[in-house]
Order: structure tokens, then sequence, then C-alpha cells
């Protein structure tokens, strides 16, 4: 409902752009805490069964959800910068 709002008001003042790197960013920063959601589910899952190897799951959990965060990360600077 805000993000309509957001679009409608840019649309009026002519600026259709910048709504646009607005969802982008928005779309990217809700992707990001989905993938590392489903990392964590998975990581926490795979303890579960396999709990003599916690140590090398919870690294590559940490390393994956960097990788996830840095392409958030780049994704909402590349929105921004169409502003």
């Amino acid at each position: 409902m805000i993000s309509l709002f957001i679009l409608l008001q840019t649309a009026i003042t002519g600026s259709l752009a910048s709504a646009f790197a607005a969802l982008g960013a928005g779309i990217a920063t809700v992707g990001a805490g989905l993938g590392i959601g489903k990392i964590g589910a998975a990581a926490m899952e795979a303890m579960a069964r396999q709990p003599e190897a916690t140590g090398n799951i919870r690294m590559s959990m940490i390393i994956m959800a960097a990788f996830v965060e840095g392409v958030a990360l780049f994704s909402v600077v590349v929105c921004f910068m169409l502003l």
C-alpha cells in the first residue's frame, strides 16, 4: 500500500525512475532476507541430522550469508545510483 502511494507520488512529480529505483532496492532487500532465511533453515536441518559436522556447516552458512548480503548490497547501491 505504501509502495503504491510512493509510486503514484513520484509519477505525479515526473520522476518515475526514482520510484522504480526505490522499488528495486526494496525487492533486493526482501530477496536477501528470504535467501538468508532459507540458508539458516537448511543449516539448522543439516546440523540436526549430523551434529558432528556442526562447525563446518556453520562456517559454510556464514560464508553463504555474507555472499547473499554482498549481492543485495550491490543491487541496492545500483538502484540508488539510478536516482
